[in-house]
């Protein structure tokens, strides 16, 4: 079995080649950040960008556990517009090219009949994939 970092680089991989249709892409992403949040029962994270790398690569978000309220909006302002969407566990999310840049955040947890088998407690875990540029 691949070490667990190769994994995510593998994972990353296939959402871009899935989300831009281009295996060619794919296989130059390499992230070397994974940054990995957990949201507890009424957690929630406004509105903001990840703009602080050197690299134009995609950003690939992946859910684990609780659904929430993925809001995604436009790169101009934190305002409107912008597309709620809902976030299960498992589901993917990638964001590049002129959207890379746009605002996001999860205004709140949704509140699920049964918790999904993920070990998790409760709450959900967000492990957000980029590329440094460094």
């Amino acid at each position: 079995m691949a070490p667990f970092p190769e994994l995510l680089g593998d994972l990353g991989r296939a959402a871009v080649a899935a989300a831009y249709g281009d295996a060619a892409r794919a296989r130059t992403y390499r992230p070397d950040i994974a940054l990995v949040n957990h949201y507890g029962p009424g957690a929630k994270m406004g509105l903001h960008r990840d703009g602080d790398e050197k690299a134009p690569d995609p950003v690939v978000s992946i859910s684990v556990g609780a659904a929430c309220v993925f809001r995604f909006g436009n790169t101009a302002t934190r305002g409107r517009p912008w597309t709620d969407v809902e976030l299960h566990s498992g589901d993917l999310v990638v964001f590049g090219d002129e959207s890379r840049l746009a605002y996001h955040g999860v205004p709140r947890l949704l509140a699920a009949p049964e918790p999904p088998d993920t070990g998790l407690v409760s709450g959900r875990l967000n492990v957000t994939l980029r590329v440094s540029g460094l």
